[in-house]
């Protein structure tokens, strides 16, 4: 009869999960014993770091991942960037050692103390099977689970059980497939598009599930057919829509006044793959205007039972896109040409201005790069150089928590080795998922690292302006040279110290990774003036 971690392993090669991202405690090495030859184990050096290669992977790839922590000291430091990876809605499994069967009850060292209480509320679904038998079918609906709620899942499992005998039943847990289905059927399908087409003056809302299952270009053409404005939804994790298109209006604000404000005219907002919003700055007021209904189409049940306003259907975005596109006409006129770059802005002082950084970044770097970016008091400056046209261009941290910049874009690079990948971070950014460069050198991953060093936490800066708080210590990060610690972890690296040498390196091609350091003016995430 073959072992509980004989069928696991044959479940995941089944599934496709052969790539495991993880940092590994003792408890977790009966599980790794005799992992077959298929498997590839990506070592980060701290679990936030190794959530956040899962996550950028995940979404990448737009499938499932394993990812392998320990108890409750590795998956407690999981935790921040697990955030990240909730938000942008990344299907990670993650399993997890747990102590001896007989020493949990004692709470021997290194015993997880109610295991799946601990990664609650963050996770869509947590267990630790209730016998060894079990961890084959617990494992499983692990997988499905998170496939099917586009959500982490936690599964505590005690070391003893791998070794255990799996039983007469195991093995029927190997042929096994969830399906999901969600297009409207023929009364909403009717109802949907009597409401797109009645508008008189519609307006569409896309959200980063958009992009992340593979609708960037139906979303183009959508717009393009309806001929209406098109903004991101708030707090964007992925860009959904290109943002020099001439029908592009934006990423909304996230704030309830402002949005109100962008949306003011429009007798219907139709929102595709977003909840009904993320908002973060508290600017209190009307949801919508006066006369305004909005639509809200996604395959979260979640974000459409919480919404506080509008109409929901809770479907693939894909389909309704599908759905759309064959009830409306092709348009008879041309969006127009795409809006053009204007130039960068110079810095008024030392460094250079994030817009000759990114601007350097546009012209040298092939249009099909994928930028993973963690810089957060730079964003106005992103937006303003940037033009980016093809799926999958963009990944930002999706809960706002910071750490997952650089690990993300670990992730995105080995699941995409022949696409170009740039992770863009700031230096405050920098130092919550730093050890990524270790696994980025020792993979050999083509990977450059964009290093904007300000000496400061600059989002911060602006928010204590915002709140009030304009003599907020800790603010001050000075005396960091990242080309060091670069080099510690084996990455070569280089300063740039000015947009000529910034320019050569980045025309530069080099077969694995690299950073460049470069050293920019304070702006703010608004405006970059």
């Amino acid at each position: 009869m073959p072992s509980v971690r004989r069928v696991s392993h044959e479940f995941l090669h089944r599934q496709g999960l052969t790539t495991i991202f993880g940092n590994p405690g003792s408890n977790e090495l009966p599980f790794l014993a005799g992992l077959p030859e298929d498997f590839r184990y990506v070592l980060g050096l701290h679990e936030g770091a190794v959530v956040g290669m899962a996550d950028g992977y995940a979404q990448a790839t737009g499938r499932p991942v394993l990812v392998n922590l320990h108890a409750a000291a590795g998956s407690g430091n999981a935790m921040g960037a697990l955030t990240n990876a909730v938000a942008s809605r990344s299907p990670l499994v993650v399993v997890a050692g747990q102590q001896v069967r007989p020493a949990v009850g004692v709470e021997a060292n290194l015993t997880n103390v109610d295991a799946p209480a601990l990664m609650k509320p963050l996770v869509g679904w947590a267990a630790e099977p209730a016998c060894a038998r079990d961890v084959p079918r617990a494992l499983a609906q692990a997988v499905f689970e998170a496939r099917l709620q586009r959500r982490p899942t936690y599964l505590s499992v005690p070391y003893d059980d791998w070794a255990a005998d799996a039983g007469d039943n195991a093995l029927a847990v190997l042929d096994r497939q969830v399906r999901q289905a969600g297009a409207p059927d023929a009364e909403q399908a009717r109802w949907l598009v009597d409401r797109v087409t009645s508008a008189r003056r519609p307006a569409l809302v896309l959200g980063g599930d958009i992009d992340a299952d593979g609708h960037f270009d139906a979303a183009v053409r959508l717009a393009e057919a309806m001929g209406c404005p098109v903004w991101a939804a708030p707090s964007l994790f992925r860009l959904p829509f290109p943002n020099r298109h001439p029908l592009f209006r934006g990423v909304l604000p996230a704030g309830i006044e402002p949005v109100r404000q962008a949306v003011e005219g429009h007798d219907l907002v139709l929102v595709l793959g977003a909840p009904v919003f993320r908002y973060h700055e508290h600017l209190p007021g009307r949801y919508l205007p006066e006369g305004t209904r909005l639509m809200q189409v996604t395959g979260d049940a979640s974000a459409a039972a919480r919404a506080p306003m509008g109409e929901a259907l809770v479907a693939d975005p894909g389909a309704v896109l599908e759905l759309l596109l064959a009830a409306l006409a092709t348009p008879d006129v041309s969006p127009g040409a795409y809006r053009p770059v204007p130039p960068p802005r110079p810095a008024q002082g030392a460094g250079l201005h994030p817009e000759e950084v990114f601007a350097a970044l546009r012209d040298k770097l092939p249009e099909d790069t994928a930028y993973v970016v963690e810089s957060t008091s730079t964003n106005a400056a992103w937006w303003r150089q940037m033009d980016l046209r093809r799926p999958g261009s963009y990944y930002f941290p999706a809960a706002g928590g910071l750490g997952f910049g650089l690990p993300g874009a670990v992730g995105v690079a080995l699941a995409q080795p022949s696409r170009p990948v740039v992770a863009v971070s700031g230096d405050g950014s920098a130092n919550y998922g730093i050890t990524a460069l270790w696994t980025a050198a020792r993979l050999r991953l083509p990977l450059t690292v964009v290093l904007l060093r300000n000496g400061t936490y600059g989002a911060l800066r602006w928010f204590g302006g915002l709140l009030g708080v304009p003599d907020a210590p800790g603010l001050d990060i000075p005396g960091l040279d990242f080309t060091r610690i670069a080099e510690g972890y084996g990455v070569p690296a280089r300063h740039a110290s000015g947009t000529e040498e910034l320019r050569a390196l980045l025309s530069e091609r080099p077969d694995g990774p690299r950073l460049i350091q470069v050293d920019t003016a304070l702006t703010t995430p608004d405006d970059s003036r």
